[in-house]
C-alpha cells in the first residue's frame, strides 16, 4: 500500500475540505460583525433561560414578542435567539437581563400562556467576563500549539531533523483546527448554532486526540529510521504509515462509534459537542495518516523547490 505515492492528492482534498469552512466563517463575519462564528453567551455575555411548559407550548414567535415587551434600554433584551428543546421546552438566548426581570418575564409566561413554567437553566455572563473568556480561550490554543512543538521537538532529539517531527504536528493540528472551526461555521449559518464553552472543550479535545495519534506514526518512523537506514526516506515512511494504520484506525474508530451512538441517542444538550467532537476526531485521523507523515516527505525532498517550475533532468 504505497500512501505516500498520492500524498498531493490527501493535500487536496484537505484543501477543499477547509475551504469552504473558510467561506462560511467569512459570511457569518459579514452577517454578525462580531467574528467569523455566532458566538454564544460565554464568549460574548448574555443570558440563557431554559423553560419547560407543562400545559400547551407557545410558538417561537410569541416567546420573541414577549421579550420585545420587556425590552428596554438598560436591558435591551429583543430579539433573542428561541431554540426548541423537545416538545414542552425553549432554550432562549438574549442579551444580559437581571433576575428580577428573569422572575417577571417566567410569571408573565404563566398568566398570557395559561401554563405552569418550570425554569430548568438561568445563566447569565456580563459582556466583560464574555470577553475575557474569548481571550483566555485563543490563548489555551496557543500555548498548547507552543507546548506540543517544543516537547515533540524534545522527544524526537535523537533523529537528524527533530523540529520537522513538531512542525509537522503543528500542521497537522492546524488541518483538524481549520475543519473544525469550518464545521462550525457551516452549522451556525444555518442551523443556528453557537460556540460556547462546550465547544472550546470539544477542541481541546481534538487537538489531543489529533497530535496523539500524530505521534504514534511519528514514532514509528522513528524506530524505522534506525533499523531501515538502507532504504530511502519516503519509502520508510509509507512503510511505517502502513505499520500503524490499523492501529490508529481501531482506535479512532471505536470513539467514533461511540460518538455516534450519544448523536442519535443522546439529548439535545450534548448533540452539538459530541457533533463537533465526532468531526475533529474523524479529521484528526485522516490528518495523521495523509498530511503529518507525508510532509515530513516533502520537506526532506524539498519538493517546494520544483512547485513553480520545471523539475531538472535526470
Amino acid at each position: 500500500m504505497n500512501i505516500i505515492k498520492n500524498r498531493y492528492v490527501y493535500f487536496l482534498i484537505s484543501l477543499l475540505i477547509i475551504i469552504p469552512g473558510i467561506v462560511f466563517m467569512g459570511l457569518n463575519w459579514a452577517k454578525s460583525k462580531t467574528g467569523p462564528l455566532p458566538l454564544g453567551i460565554d464568549f460574548r455575555g448574555g443570558s440563557l433561560l431554559e423553560v419547560q411548559f407543562e400545559g400547551t407550548r407557545p410558538s417561537s414567535e410569541e416567546i420573541t414578542a414577549l421579550y420585545a415587551e420587556f425590552s428596554s434600554e438598560a436591558e435591551p433584551i429583543a430579539d433573542p435567539v428561541v431554540q426548541p428543546l423537545d416538545d414542552d421546552s425553549f432554550s432562549v438566548r438574549s442579551k444580559t437581563m437581571t433576575d428580577e426581570t428573569k422572575g417577571l418575564l417566567v410569571a408573565e409566561m404563566e398568566t398570557r400562556f395559561s401554563s405552569k413554567v418550570i425554569v430548568l437553566n438561568f445563566t447569565s455572563v456580563s459582556p466583560s467576563i464574555g470577553a475575557e473568556v474569548t481571550r483566555a480561550a485563543g490563548l489555551a490554543i496557543l500555548l498548547a500549539a507552543v507546548a506540543i512543538l517544543l516537547y515533540i521537538w524534545w522527544a524526537f532529539r535523537g533523529v537528524e531533523h527533530p523540529y520537522r517531527y513538531g512542525t509537522a504536528a503543528i500542521l497537522a493540528m492546524l488541518h483538524d483546527v481549520f475543519v473544525v472551526l469550518g464545521t462550525e461555521a457551516i452549522l451556525g449559518y444555518f442551523l443556528g448554532w453557537e460556540a460556547d464553552a462546550l465547544f472550546l472543550t470539544a477542541l481541546l479535545t481534538v487537538i489531543g486526540f489529533s497530535v496523539h495519534d500524530t505521534i504514534v506514526v511519528f514514532d514509528r518512523v522513528r524506530e524505522n529510521s534506525t533499523s531501515l537506514r538502507r532504504i530511502d526516506y519516503e519509502t520508510m515512511v509509507n512503510h511505517s504509515i502502513v505499520q500503524t494504520l490499523d492501529r490508529s484506525i481501531t482506535t479512532q474508530l471505536t470513539v467514533m462509534l461511540t460518538l455516534f451512538a450519544l448523536v442519535l441517542f443522546g439529548g439535545d444538550s450534548t448533540r452539538h459537542f459530541v457533533i463537533i467532537l465526532l468531526v475533529g476526531i474523524f479529521s484528526g485521523t485522516y490528518s495523521s495518516i495523509f498530511n503529518a507523515a507525508p510532509i515530513l516527505v516533502v520537506w526532506e525532498n524539498r519538493e517546494w523547490k520544483n512547485w513553480f517550475g520545471r523539475k531538472a533532468e535526470a
